[in-house]
């Protein structure tokens, strides 16, 4: 799936997995086609716009499956900062949680940036999926389905994004 909600070449996109609506939607963060989980969709060009940007460091969480063992030291480094071509790219919160799973929570969102830092650490990603938007999770919701988000989770995302 392509996550802009149409896509001119034909492949699937995010218009194919929701109800046609009759207002605009917006995709609040994009994943590239070898990663899934979680895209926020809303009608609040504003909270896009703040969800987006760095400047708001909205944090976004994602657990990554890799192959082989984690270099010693992978977290400090990772924490710390790692130069990249565009820049030092760096995430918040490391966490082993299983021999062949981590989480990380970054508040920027360049370009395959987690993919590249994983490359710079020695870190083969096999599978990549975006969990938690700010207060947003993921949870049980299967892939390709959605949901609107309850009272409780948009108070919080307005919160965290200042709205």
């Amino acid at each position: 799936v392509v996550s802009t909600m149409y896509d001119p070449e034909g492949r699937p996109s995010l218009s194919d997995f929701i109800d046609l609506r009759k207002e605009r939607l917006f995709h609040v963060g994009r994943l590239d086609k070898e990663s899934e989980g979680l895209i926020l969709l809303t009608n609040d060009g504003e909270m896009t716009f703040r969800a987006t940007h760095p400047s708001y460091g909205l944090e976004k969480t994602y657990i990554i499956q890799y192959d082989g063992t984690l270099p010693a030291g992978v977290d400090r480094t990772l924490m710390k900062g790692v130069e990249l071509e565009d820049g030092i790219g760096r995430v918040l919160a490391f966490r082993e949680l299983s021999p062949t799973w981590i989480e990380v929570v970054i508040h920027e969102g360049r370009y395959h940036i987690i993919r590249r830092l994983m490359e710079a650490v020695g870190v083969r990603v096999e599978r990549l999926i975006r969990t938690k938007f700010g207060p947003v999770s993921l949870g049980e919701t299967p892939e390709g389905r959605w949901r609107d988000l309850n009272d409780g989770e948009l108070l919080n995302l307005r919160n965290a994004l200042s709205l």
